[in-house]
């Protein structure tokens, strides 16, 4: 021991070595780290070899004094099974007769750098060829690998030759990998299962699902928690499953690879129900849970430990202090009545965003806020800085954006509207853009852009302007610009295709003659048995390709000349209607006020300032028959 310190003092790289030893043991990692330490070496230093593998198995209950059974070599195949793996009371243990010594250099594996792992059961085990690993073939490769691979298990307290069916196969292809090459170097990790056990089915504890609260995600894109959305209506439409009870259940056993029987835990049981339901909620049970669906549209509602399904609901306000945001399903039967009707205050708060099928306002929208429903009442104003959105849409005073199909307004004060079809019952600034637009007082300063019609009762300012567009709504505006570019394009694509068949119509007439010769004179060969010079045959194989080309050119051509016409005609239909679009003031007119009409083919527009007290009721866009130039005019209906 002296000498070896004395070396490693003189030569920093010599590694202190043991005497090899020979025990028994059922431990192998555990007797390596028990020789390092007696010997004062690092265990990663220590090699063994494996003399004997002794298995035994027995049946009976831990503690339980039954002998243990060897089994032969051709005997390890009855321990997979099952039936025994499964049954608790069967045990497996293995002895081996290692011999540990120092690792030395020179092993031809040295190359080959293995790990082993498992999954958290150990029921499956792999070993891992790291990347970069490199190995040349040699007569014992296959012999050493699998000793190799079964010193990886046994490091890793793992059984060899038992539960390691997947095993010889899977060390069977990298050796025929390696065989094949002669010389390999692993450029990517390669993962190979070496062991695999009885995987067990887990037990299934009790659960509670509330998939209804689930819909009510309160975090914004950053993932932080929107303390304005907290869930104060939860909706819920038909046939929707709303809660589901999981049932606890056992799981299976199992048996890892290194034979323990991997007995299932006990359930818990923590969530049973507890609770009712209203008719208004299906219940259907099965062996593995319970399903409460919705039989009708609503939001949920648990009172006195009972669910029910309702459709109206009435609250004073709501504000971040009270409710919170509401977000319910548009398809969900709900009616909301928002109660607070004090001019002085907001029923629907600031920066509130309010989603439902139905809702009655009796008060002001504040700044910044959002509903949307299908039908809604407004009763008070709704702030400049407000939207609201519905199909069936009455407000009294408008200030902020209205959008729906059909909007009725009592007052307008410098808001804005789009929607399909617009009633307003007075006017003092403002924008309004939709199909149809009917106005009982017009103030001053109110844009109108409509596509068919805009009606006047009576105009009590001016400064108004009465624009007649094809277009009125941006989804409209997007519609015509991708319309527009495709027609450009297959205008383009129609005249070169043209150009290609005009191209080939001339070439063939020009030639059609030297044709007709070519035809006669193969006629004649064939007929007196001479062949064809090659130079003849040629020219006449070519003036057949263009014939075939042409014909090929003339369907693409028509394929085009439909796609214009289609897309022509698309176009045109966006102000076919323009002609018949009128604006019609049922009073005089009074102040400064111009009618335009805008038109899409030719980009024009054409304007008109009706002359002050003058009468004229209905005016509508006229075109020239001779000159086809445009201009407003006075018609009679």
């Amino acid at each position: 021991m002296a000498l070896m310190k004395s070396s490693e003092t003189e030569d920093n790289e010599a590694v202190k070595t043991i005497k090899p030893v020979v025990v028994r043991t059922d431990n192998v990692a555990k007797e390596l780290m028990y020789v390092a330490t007696t010997q004062d070496v690092p265990v990663a230093s220590l090699d063994f070899n494996l003399l004997e593998t002794q298995t035994f198995t027995r049946i009976g209950p831990e503690g339980k004094e039954v002998e243990w059974e060897e089994l032969a070599s051709d005997e390890l195949a009855q321990i997979n099974d099952k039936e025994s793996l499964l049954n608790p009371e069967f045990q497996i243990r293995q002895m081996y007769e290692i011999e540990i010594f120092s690792k030395s250099e020179g092993d031809p594996l040295d190359g080959m750098d293995l790990s082993i792992g498992a999954n958290a059961v150990k029921t499956r085990i792999f070993l891992t060829i790291k990347a970069g690993s490199h190995v040349v073939f040699y007569d014992n490769f296959e012999k050493d690998l699998h000793e190799l691979a079964n010193k990886k298990k046994l490091r890793a307290n793992l059984l060899i030759d038992v539960l390691d069916a997947p095993m010889h196969d899977a060390l069977a292809g990298i050796v025929a990998k390696v065989r094949v090459n002669q010389d390999v170097t692993f450029e990517e990790k390669e993962m190979i299962q070496v062991g695999q056990g009885l995987d067990p089915v887990p037990t299934i504890n009790d659960k509670m699902i509330l998939h209804y609260e689930k819909k009510s995600e309160n975090k914004d894109e950053s993932g932080r928690i929107d303390y304005s959305k907290r869930g104060f209506m939860l909706s819920v439409v038909q046939d929707e499953l709303l809660m589901e009870y999981i049932k606890p259940k056992i799981g299976d056993p199992g048996r890892s690879c290194r034979g323990e029987f991997l007995a299932p835990k006990e359930p818990i049981v923590s969530n049973e129900p507890n609770f009712t339901v209203t008719d208004k909620i299906a219940v259907q049970e099965s062996d593995e849970k319970i399903e409460y669906i919705a039989k009708e549209s609503g939001y949920i509602k648990y009172e006195n430990n009972v669910y029910d399904i309702a459709t109206e609901m009435e609250i004073t306000e709501i504000s971040f202090k009270t409710t919170g945001s509401i977000d319910t399903q548009m398809d969900a039967d709900v009616s909301l009545n928002v109660k607070e009707s004090d001019a002085m205050k907001d029923a629907i708060g600031q920066g509130m965003e309010v989603e439902v099928n139905e809702i009655n306002i009796d008060g002001n929208i504040g700044p910044n806020a959002t509903v949307k429903a299908k039908k809604a009442v407004v009763e008070g104003q709704i702030h400049q800085s407000a939207t609201i959105e519905a199909d069936d849409l009455k407000i009294n005073v408008h200030k902020g954006m209205a959008k729906g199909k059909n909007v009725s307004v009592t007052r307008l004060e410098h808001g804005t509207v789009i929607a399909d079809s617009v009633k307003i019952t007075q006017a003092t600034g403002g924008k309004v853009m939709a199909k149809d637009i009917a106005v009982d007082l017009l103030g001053s300063h109110v844009t109108l852009t409509a596509r068919n019609t805009i009606e006047i009762e009576k105009i009590t300012g001016s400064e108004n302007q009465f624009i007649i567009t094809p277009v009125v709504m941006e989804n409209g505006k997007e519609a015509l610009s991708e319309n527009e570019k495709k027609l450009v394009e297959a205008k383009k694509q129609f005249s070169d295709i043209e150009k290609e068949v005009n191209k080939l119509e001339v070439l063939l007439k020009q030639n059609e003659r030297a044709y007709q010769d070519m035809k006669k004179r193969m006629l004649q060969y064939k007929k007196s048995g001479v062949k064809m010079p090659t130079a003849f045959v040629q020219k006449y194989k070519q003036f057949q390709e263009h014939q075939k080309q042409l014909e090929k050119y003339k369907a693409e051509y028509a394929q085009k000349e439909e796609r214009l016409n289609l897309l022509s005609a698309k176009h045109n239909a966006f102000q076919s209607d323009i002609l018949n679009a009128r604006v019609i003031n049922k009073g005089r007119w009074r102040g400064h006020n111009e009618i335009i009409f805008k038109l899409i083919e030719p980009e024009i527009e054409v304007s008109y300032v009706p002359p002050e007290g003058s009468e004229g009721n209905i005016l509508a866009l006229c075109q020239d028959e001779e000159t086809g130039v445009y201009s407003i005019q006075v018609v009679d209906k």
